[in-house]
């Protein structure tokens, strides 16, 4: 029997398996479905993973650069992941010692920088463009607050596609009910993460049990390639906020707190710059893992 040694890491409980990129892995998508399912996968506090990340250093660059490939739960592989960037980030740190890491994805380069607070990874610039998130060939213009199945949504892509609706609980809706239909509906040909959203008025609680403040949100999502919800998801909380502001509902190029089930990230969208995702990460523990013989 064949095993590789791998690491957990979460980031606001979205979790990973971490294996460097030359990990004698012939099957990436089988070794994530098998160490990943929710059932059956790797132990700890939580079984299973949301994806295995593998990472190719390279210590000589300035920064140090990593390429990351995010192989999620079913097999697939997606082009970005916000808190998979922010592991990645660390896991490069901690290998160099090095705090600027920029982060090679198929959705193109991302500059992190890793501090005591947390980490902050420039997200790039959303985009509601059609054949950016992308929409079927047919779909006439951004799709704006538009009932797809059911749910208005508003279609953004912040690395990859997500489906964001405004409702006035998140808590409330049944996520596994409403979103399946969405994430695979005809407009979405490459299908889309289905985002939920709250706004977070003065003097309402917040998930943390802290004050409120006018500009955050609660948000749960619905994952693309996970096939159900995750504790967080960091493509999702910027779409949060570009989706708020394209819709009227947010006038700040500030600080938003965006609060998914997993605790609480910082999101920043300016008018003319990429976006930012900030929060905090943690190295849950070493494992030995299983490889399957193709």
């Amino acid at each position: 029997m064949t095993t590789v040694t791998a690491e957990k890491y979460h980031g606001t409980e979205n979790d990973f398996l971490v294996l460097p990129a030359d990990a004698p892995v012939p099957d990436r998508a089988a070794f994530a479905r098998t160490h990943c399912d929710r059932e059956t996968g790797v132990g700890g506090e939580r079984t299973g993973a949301d994806g295995v990340l593998f990472l190719d250093l390279d210590p000589t660059a300035s920064p140090v650069r990593v390429t990351m490939t995010l192989v999620q739960p079913d097999g697939s592989t997606a082009e970005m992941c916000g808190n998979g960037a922010r592991v990645t980030a660390v896991w490069a740190a901690r290998e160099t010692g090095a705090r600027e890491v920029l982060i090679e994805t198929p959705a193109g380069d991302r500059h992190a920088v890793v501090q005591s607070e947390g980490v902050t990874v420039e997200m790039g610039v959303p985009s509601f463009d059609p054949a950016d998130v992308p929409l079927a060939h047919d779909h006439d213009g951004p799709l704006i607050e538009e009932a797809v199945e059911g749910l208005p949504v508003t279609a953004v892509n912040t690395g990859v596609p997500h489906a964001v609706a405004f409702v006035d609980d998140v808590d409330a809706v049944d996520l596994d009910a409403v979103a399946p239909p969405v994430r695979h509906a005809e407009v979405f040909p490459d299908g889309a993460n289905v985002t939920l959203a709250s706004r977070v008025e003065v003097g309402d609680e917040a998930t943390d049990g802290a004050p409120g403040d006018p500009a955050a949100f609660r948000q749960r999502t619905f994952e693309r390639g996970v096939e159900g919800e995750t504790l967080a998801c960091g493509t999702g909380a910027v779409a949060v906020v570009a989706a708020a502001k394209r819709t009227g509902r947010l006038d700040t190029d500030g600080p938003v707190r965006v609060s998914p089930p997993g605790g609480d990230l910082v999101i920043v969208v300016p008018d003319d710059g990429p976006a930012t995702l900030t929060g905090p990460v943690e190295r849950e523990f070493e494992v030995d893992l299983e490889v399957l013989e193709p």
